[in-house]
């Protein structure tokens, strides 16, 4: 079975040092087996939970709940359904966020147009409204 160091997994992920052992300390990463030293040693399934860890970290899920998660993984099938309704509760969320994102993208994309002509024009002038005067 191939191992891998701590810093080999801060590399692969992209995460420091730091984070992992954050991670370890609350709890997330039960599974990781440790030399006779202490140090830890990451297995291959060990990379695709942190993967996971992230993924769910990614939609703002609370390190707190992440660990309940954790927890139901070691438990067992008696806890699929918590799982997959957790994961279905996070679907929603990140669908919520997405919308919200493209919202923000749409104001955006209206702002870039606005000063790509304002620049082409050499003024904004060209997007102010003139209001005809009655006299």
């Amino acid at each position: 079975m191939i191992t891998y160091s701590i810093s080999e997994v801060s590399k692969e992920l992209n995460l420091t040092v730091y984070t992992l052992r954050y991670y370890d300390k609350e709890g997330l990463l039960p599974f990781v087996e440790r030399t006779a030293s202490g140090a830890r040693l990451f297995k291959d399934s060990d990379i695709s939970a942190l993967k996971i860890i992230e993924c769910l970290k990614s939609t703002g899920m609370p390190i707190k709940e992440i660990k309940h998660f954790i927890d139901w993984c070691s438990t067992g099938d008696s806890t699929l359904q918590k799982r997959y309704d957790m994961f279905l509760e996070r679907k929603a969320i990140v669908e919520a966020q997405m919308k919200e994102l493209a919202e923000t993208m749409k104001l955006i994309e209206h702002k870039c147009s606005y000063y790509k002509s304002a620049l082409d024009a050499g003024t904004e002038d060209i997007h102010k409204i003139e209001i005809p005067t009655t006299n």
